[in-house]
């Protein structure tokens, strides 16, 4: 196979936290902060899609602006001067993180609890009174499960499957304010929808609003333990385009399947059949 090159980016010197760091023109602040091994916290960026702005977790300082700027998709430039955790910074982080955390269960989040921790941030301090997007957990298939309790409003599941990727705008934002949320074309079934079950949506989620329904029976059982599961990558052998599968397997048992978001086939994402088609692995596996 011939990859194409891409044409040669010049390099831009900026500084992240007193530290000169070289970047390719073009890359971000985060691109920039993750060169120098500081740690941004983010949220709603997904590296196989365009930044959306939308959590402000990842907020920074920079020398000579008059707000703070989303690391996430703020452009590196010659000369900037980054700082990441300065007063300002953190007191911003702590703040969203309290309004997420008092609004939105984000107990599924990887990290959250680190990142309140980190920050000091108390969500109880807005009350019992707080408002809360819950809402019933949405079961109507048998592959993936929604629970916009945990939803955050990132917009990345709307990008998955809308222009970025799948081209399926079986999902939009509904409603405004508290009662935005993620829905259907008249809140109809997933069943009922133009869903193609992808689950590109569930790739990206990053608080577990979207799940496998084999993981959410298992943490509903309590039975879900990633620390026991092993990851093994592997060839889709649904058909000939070769896409890469890394199976989640747990007590001999694949529970979920994942992309590798760096294959240049397929960026993460997956079909139907390579997604949820492995069944059939555990049928052979019993039988046997």
């Amino acid at each position: 196979m011939t990859v194409p090159l891409q044409p040669p980016r010049r390099l831009l010197e900026i500084t992240v936290d007193g530290e000169a760091v070289r970047v390719p023109e073009g890359s971000t602040i985060l691109d920039a902060c993750t060169a120098t091994g500081t740690g941004v916290p983010t949220l709603c960026y997904g590296d196989t899609l365009t930044p959306k702005n939308a959590c402000r977790v990842c907020v920074v300082e920079v020398e000579g602006s008059r707000t703070l700027v989303p690391a996430c998709s703020r452009k590196a430039e010659a000369g900037m001067v980054v700082g990441t955790s300065t007063e300002r910074a953190e007191h911003s982080r702590k703040v969203v993180l309290e309004l997420l955390a008092s609004s939105v269960d984000l107990s599924t989040t990887p990290r959250a609890a680190e990142w309140i921790e980190e920050y000091g941030a108390r969500p109880e301090r807005f009350g019992p009174d707080a408002a809360t997007v819950e809402q019933p957990v949405k079961v109507d298939n048998d592959l993936y499960v929604r629970d916009y309790n945990k939803c955050i409003l990132c917009y990345k599941c709307v990008d998955a499957c809308g222009d970025q990727w799948q081209n399926s705008f079986a999902i939009a934002v509904a409603g405004r304010g508290f009662d935005a949320t993620i829905s259907t074309e008249h809140d109809a079934p997933l069943t009922d929808s133009a869903c193609v079950y992808c689950g590109n949506c569930v790739e990206v989620c990053p608080t577990g609003a979207l799940s496998f329904k084999s993981e959410f029976d298992m943490r509903t059982a309590g039975t879900w333990n990633e620390a026991e599961q092993t990851r093994t990558t592997t060839i889709c052998s649904y058909c000939g385009v070769g896409c890469n599968l890394t199976l989640h397997v747990q007590e001999n048992r694949i529970v979920k399947v994942t992309s590798p978001h760096d294959n240049p086939v397929t960026h993460g994402n997956l079909c139907i059949k390579g997604r949820f088609g492995f069944q059939h692995v555990q049928n052979v596996a019993s039988d046997g």
